[in-house]
C-alpha cells in the first residue's frame, strides 16, 4: 500500500513535529502529530500526544494498518482544566524530583479518568483523590523513616487538603477526596463509587508496575478479591491476559 499524503512526512509542515515538557520531569520529548504516545527518555514516564491529528484516517480502511492502531482506540482528548493542572502542580510540589512517585500518581490519574468515564461519579473527587492519594509519603517518611508504610495515609489527609483548599476546592470535596485518602488501603471501607474507581485505578497501576505471577486460576481469584468495579475487573483481566 502506498503511503496516503496524511502520514508521508513529505507533506507535512515544520509544525507536525513538536517537542513536548514530559509531565514528570519536565523533559523535552519529540513527538510526530500521528504519535499517540511517547516515552520520556530522561524518566521513562509514557505520556499520550495532547495534539494527536488522525486526519484522513478517521474514514480510511486502511487506517489501522497505516497508523498502527485503530481511529476508535485513539486516546479521548486530553485537554485538562485548570483545578487539575494546579492539583497535579500540588502534588509534583509534594514529590520535589521524586520522579517514581510523580509519574504513578500521574498514571493513577490516567486510570482514574478511564475508570470515570465508564462508571461515572464525581469526577471532581476522583481526579483530586487520584492524584494526591499518596501525598503523605514523603512527610511520613520524615517522621517515621523505614517505618513510612503504615503511616503515610495518616499523614496525607491534612497536606491534601492544604493543596485543595489553596485551589478554592468546596468543603464537600475536600472531605470526600480525604476520607479515600485516609481509608484508600482498607477493603473494608469502601463506601463511595468516587472511592471504588480511585482503589481500582491505583490497583491496576500497581499490576503494570509490578506484574502479578501465578496461574489463570490464581489470577482471576485476585482480580475478583482486589477490584470494586466492573470496569476495573474488565481492564486487570486485560492486563493479566497479556
Amino acid at each position: 500500500m502506498l503511503k496516503c499524503p496524511g502520514q508521508d512526512t513529505r507533506y507535512w509542515k515544520p509544525d507536525d513535529i513538536f517537542d513536548l515538557p514530559c509531565p514528570v520531569c519536565d523533559t523535552a520529548v519529540e513527538f510526530l502529530k500521528t504519535d499517540s504516545r511517547r516515552t520520556c527518555q530522561n524518566c521513562g514516564y509514557s505520556f499520550r500526544n495532547p495534539r494527536l491529528e488522525l486526519g484522513c484516517a478517521k474514514w480510511c480502511a486502511y487506517a489501522e494498518e497505516c497508523l498502527g492502531f485503530a481511529p476508535e482506540q485513539a486516546p479521548p482528548d486530553n485537554e485538562i482544566g485548570p483545578v487539575t493542572e494546579q492539583l497535579i502542580a500540588g502534588m509534583k510540589s509534594q514529590f520535589d524530583n521524586d520522579y517514581k512517585r510523580i509519574a504513578h500518581a500521574l498514571r493513577v490519574f490516567e486510570c482514574a479518568r478511564e475508570l470515570l468515564s465508564a462508571e461515572g461519579g464525581d469526577a471532581r473527587v476522583v481526579i483530586a483523590a487520584a492524584l494526591l492519594h499518596d501525598v503523605g509519603i514523603k512527610e511520613a517518611e520524615h517522621k517515621y523513616g523505614g517505618d513510612h508504610q503504615r503511616h503515610h495515609e495518616a499523614e496525607g489527609p491534612s497536606i491534601a487538603r492544604r493543596i485543595m483548599a489553596d485551589i478554592g476546592l468546596g468543603e464537600a470535596t475536600i472531605e470526600q477526596v480525604c476520607h479515600i485518602i485516609a481509608d484508600r488501603h482498607r477493603s473494608d471501607e469502601v463506601e463511595t463509587l468516587e472511592f471504588r474507581i480511585v482503589w481500582d485505578a491505583d490497583a491496576l497501576v500497581n499490576l503494570l508496575e509490578t506484574p502479578t505471577s501465578g496461574d489463570g486460576e490464581q489470577r482471576a481469584e485476585i482480580v475478583e478479591r482486589m477490584f470494586k468495579t466492573g470496569t476495573g475487573k474488565k481492564k486487570a483481566y486485560e492486563l493479566l491476559a497479556n
